[in-house]
């Protein structure tokens, strides 16, 4: 649907974008864009003025099917779409729901909609755990693309270090390790209620001012499973909600390398399967999606940049069904030969199209279906460009050999 409406364009700043983040009440956003209704009459031409106009009564209109907005929040696009024809223009209007929560509160009337929020969601489906930790407090979050939402903030209720001498130091001292190590404690098992079933977690990163971080990670206090994906350490000049922002502003450039890595990693895991000839590696759009049929596939890979369709085609005549893929950007060549095509099973029917999805959304519920675990692999990498150029943009690994 994003690609859809990225293609769509306006003569003027008349198409109007609203996002409306989860807990907003429905009401509030229909004062705000009646007002916008209101200054809208301030446009000089004419034209403009009556297709923002008539936009936003139609995102309002749209608005009234709702009750209250979504656990995730709510985006509604509406304008006039310009057609080759000057003067001559289409109003359209789209509501989507978006897969994970947005947090803003957004009105645009821009010549395009403004999709670039719900592009992100869609780009950062890996999670990645945080810690930030000193002696006096714990703080855990999650970050996910842009947003790093708090899950738990711990205190430690160990007191600071004291500077009398003498016995009395010591005994302190000892007593401050003693509730230092059972805070310790407490946080490596926070760190397994949070952070251990989560689904895509690819990491975890420690950060604090001072040495305690270290001091926490080098101690016995992680299970195993969760030190494993310990990532790196990040010094910071805070702690709390503050340190977790300190966090997620210093690790961006060290994340992307760690993506890549993995993504590499998975590619170069396929490539050695062919070498080796060994019957565990596949590729190409048939031969994957009849392993996944099979449920034999263990990793599948699929490049970002792939844009096709899969197509259902029924015979009008016999009722018979064959399936086509389709370039995206071909696709009314193709939509033109359908009358020219005959049926393969009786041969005297037409075909007409029952049904076009996304090749990836098809892969993506094969995958789910089949068990199998699924790499969306960047171009922006070598792997992932010879993974697209190479070998069509879909491979697999499988479970066992496919000859």
């Amino acid at each position: 649907m994003l690609e859809q409406l990225e293609e769509l364009e306006g003569r003027g700043t008349e198409l109007v974008t609203v996002y409306i983040p989860p807990g907003k009440q429905i009401h509030d956003v229909m004062t705000d864009l009646r007002n916008e209704y209101g200054t809208a009459v301030n446009i000089k031409s004419k034209t403009t003025r009556k297709n923002v106009q008539d936009a936003l009564t139609k995102a309002m209109e749209r608005l009234k099917l709702f009750t209250k907005v979504p656990e995730t929040g709510l985006a509604v696009f509406a304008g006039t779409i310009a057609s080759n024809q000057l003067g001559v223009g289409d109003m359209q209007t789209f509501t989507l729901i978006p897969p994970e929560p947005i947090g803003i509160y957004y009105y645009r009337c821009e010549h395009r909609f403004m999709l670039e929020p719900l592009w992100e969601i869609l780009e950062h489906e890996d999670s990645y755990g945080i810690l930030v930790i000193d002696a006096k407090d714990a703080t855990f979050a999650m970050l996910k693309g842009q947003r790093a939402d708090i899950l738990k903030d711990l205190s430690s209720g160990v007191a600071g270090k004291t500077r009398a001498g003498g016995q009395s130091s010591r005994r302190y001292e000892r007593l401050r390790q003693m509730h230092l190590q059972e805070y310790f404690n407490r946080v490596g098992g926070h760190m397994t209620d949070l952070f251990l079933n989560v689904p895509n977690l690819k990491g975890i990163i420690v950060g604090g001012p001072g040495p305690t971080k270290e001091d926490f990670i080098k101690g016995n206090y992680l299970r195993q499973e969760i030190k494993d994906k310990v990532l790196t350490t990040v010094d910071t000049g805070y702690t709390g909600h503050e340190g977790v922002k300190e966090v997620v502003n210093r690790s961006r450039s060290f994340l992307e390398q760690v993506r890549y890595m993995q993504e590499r990693k998975v590619v170069q895991e396929f490539l050695k399967h062919l070498g080796e000839d060994d019957g565990l590696g596949t590729y190409g759009e048939n031969e994957v999606m009849q392993q996944l049929k099979n449920m034999n596939v263990y990793t599948l890979l699929v490049s970002d940049s792939i844009r096709r369709w899969h197509v259902t085609l029924k015979c009008r005549t016999c009722g018979f069904t064959e399936t086509r893929i389709v370039d995206m950007d071909a696709w009314e060549e193709f939509e033109n030969s359908i009358s020219d095509m005959s049926c393969l099973k009786c041969e005297g029917g037409n075909y007409e199209v029952e049904e076009r999805e996304d090749l990836i959304e098809v892969l993506v519920k094969m995958a789910m279906e089949a068990e199998a675990k699924l790499e969306v692999i960047s171009t922006h990498i070598e792997e992932g460009e010879m993974l697209y150029r190479s070998f069509g943009g879909i491979a697999a690994i499988t479970k066992y050999r496919t000859f």
